[in-house]
């Protein structure tokens, strides 16, 4: 939701707009009718599967290019373990 808020209003409810902020909600601070500023969190919140893609990427980089996961030398000709 968007939320205008002048600046005096603001001063007042500052801790209860943050709050609000928190909650993804947009909090805009005019003045003289006018919009000047716009609150929002510092933290993105971030989706656990993105992090998960994230790191993931991470350990690609470490992998050499070429490299196999095949795992052949673990297993006979039939598929059983050696």
């Amino acid at each position: 939701m968007r939320i205008l808020v002048d600046v005096t209003e603001a001063a007042e409810w500052l801790e209860e707009l943050i709050d609000l902020a928190c909650r993804d909600d947009e909090i805009v601070i005019c003045r003289d009718e006018r919009a000047v500023a716009m609150l929002k969190p510092i933290a993105e919140k971030t989706d656990p599967f993105e992090k998960f893609l994230s790191l993931a990427e991470e350990g690609r980089k470490a992998v050499l290019p070429g490299t196999t996961s095949d795992h052949s030398d673990f297993y006979e000709q039939h598929g059983l373990p050696k």
